[in-house]
């Protein structure tokens, strides 16, 4: 019999210790149990279950057999050296936690599983026990109490307790961080890695790669600080929580944060287009009358506008009001240039015409201005001379968002390859445009 005290007092602390529901620590517990016992006392294609009664402390075993019959499984002879080798084979793959290979034929086709008499029960035996038993049911037989188990039982009762509480835990994550996906976290930097950054989560300790993070921005161990999580791996041993602070969707939550109006569906945020580090468009529209899209975003003073950009390292961030025509919303997104007019076509490319002062503001730095435009607004943008409207200016034509989407992709594809040697290309890019102006 146990000591009901000290177990319950172990097993709330196990609990706490790794967020898991109380009960999943008794389960994992009640597994270890049945395999010493199964270790100890039975074969080892016996199923074990065991129970332990809380109340009283007592130990309770029993055996489990499935009800087979001729097309569910399939017998086989099986030499001494045969039945040693996959005897071998079993306790191995147990100590791993890997499930057992399925055989198959040899034209490739599923085998029914083979005969175990330690786990199997015909038909025929099992109607003796239980007159309306069916194929596929399984069968209890009880077995005798033990609560003393020799030296290897025991180490192996330990390994399938924290098997099994490894697995309750990750299980317990998954599910958490399933449902925070699309949405902003708190955490604090813990280390560096090959430019990756890794985040203490509390429970699990999220990874935000070198191309995630905001070019140019700094990150000190032991400082907290948002994240937009934007996918959780389930293949690892341990979740991979993926965060990110350059995704465009984590400045669309950032103002759901800073902005009531858009938590209640009042003002939605249409489009983002974002260069981290550097700048960002927003469209904005609202669904109730009298209600400003652009003000309430912006806020008094432009307190709601600046609280977002001081958590992105003071990223400028253009407001603009969506419309439902394409000719405005284009004429917007080029803010703050100011449009004289803009000839759209059938093949979502557009021509837009500015005055002569206008024609820098409406490009933007390195053309940055109209590369955002059209990602935004989803048209090819030529921005020309209002008073030479024929001349294609150099940096005034930006790609379509597929395109510019792909060539992201592509250059993302190369910094992985060769980091150094994209970051050399950026280095002397930079230089010439200095050296030029």
């Amino acid at each position: 019999m146990f000591n009901l005290k000290e177990l319950k007092k172990a097993m709330d602390q196990i609990a706490e210790e790794k967020g898991l529901d109380p009960k999943k620590v008794l389960e994992a517990m009640e597994n270890s149990i049945a395999a010493a016992y199964k270790k100890e006392y039975c074969n080892r294609g016996d199923v074990v279950k065991a129970k332990l009664n809380l109340k009283t402390g007592n130990l309770n075993f029993w055996k489990v057999q499935t009800v087979v019959d001729d097309t569910t499984i399939r017998i086989v002879e099986e030499t001494e050296e045969e039945k040693a080798e996959k005897v071998d084979f079993k306790r191995v793959r147990g100590i791993k936690g890997k499930k057992e290979e399925k055989e198959v034929g040899e034209n490739g086709e599923e085998l029914l599983p083979r005969y175990n008499p330690d786990r199997h029960i015909f038909l025929d035996e099992a109607k003796k026990i239980k007159k309306d038993v069916k194929v596929g049911d399984e069968l209890t037989f009880d077995l005798e109490t033990h609560d003393d188990f020799g030296r290897i039982a025991a180490q192996t009762a330990k390994q399938v307790i924290l098997q099994r509480l490894r697995e309750a835990e990750r299980s317990s994550i998954l599910e958490e961080y399933k449902d925070k996906v699309g949405t902003i976290i708190s955490g604090v930097v813990q280390r560096f890695d090959r430019g990756n950054v890794f985040i203490d989560l509390g429970r699990v300790t999220g990874i935000m790669f070198y191309n995630e993070s905001i070019p140019g921005e700094h990150y000190s161990a032991g400082t907290r600080m948002r994240f937009y999580v934007s996918a959780v791996q389930e293949e690892s041993r341990t979740p991979g929580i993926i965060l990110s602070r350059s995704h465009p969707e984590f400045v669309r939550q950032l103002f759901e944060l800073e902005v009531p109006e858009i938590a209640d569906d009042i003002v939605e945020i249409k489009e983002v287009s974002r260069e981290a580090g550097s700048r960002t468009k927003i469209a904005v529209s609202s669904t109730a009358d009298g209600i400003d899209p652009v003000g309430s975003c912006v806020g008094q003073r432009g307190t709601r506008v600046m609280a977002v950009s001081n958590e992105l390292g003071q990223e400028k961030i253009d407001i603009i009001e969506w419309s439902k025509d394409d000719k405005e919303f284009i004429s917007a997104s080029l803010s703050p240039a100011k449009v004289s007019r803009v000839e759209t076509s059938d093949r979502r490319e557009a021509k837009v015409f500015v005055p002569e002062d206008q024609l820098s503001l409406a490009i933007g730095k390195g053309g940055q201005n109209v590369r955002l435009a059209a990602k935004l607004t989803g048209w090819k943008i030529d921005v020309r001379s209002q008073s030479n409207p024929d001349e294609v200016i150099v940096g005034g034509v930006a790609d379509t968002a597929e395109e510019t989407e792909e060539n992201t992709t592509k250059t993302k594809e190369d910094k992985k390859s060769d980091p150094d040697k994209d970051s050399s290309k950026e280095t002397k890019k930079s230089e010439e445009s200095n050296s030029s102006k």
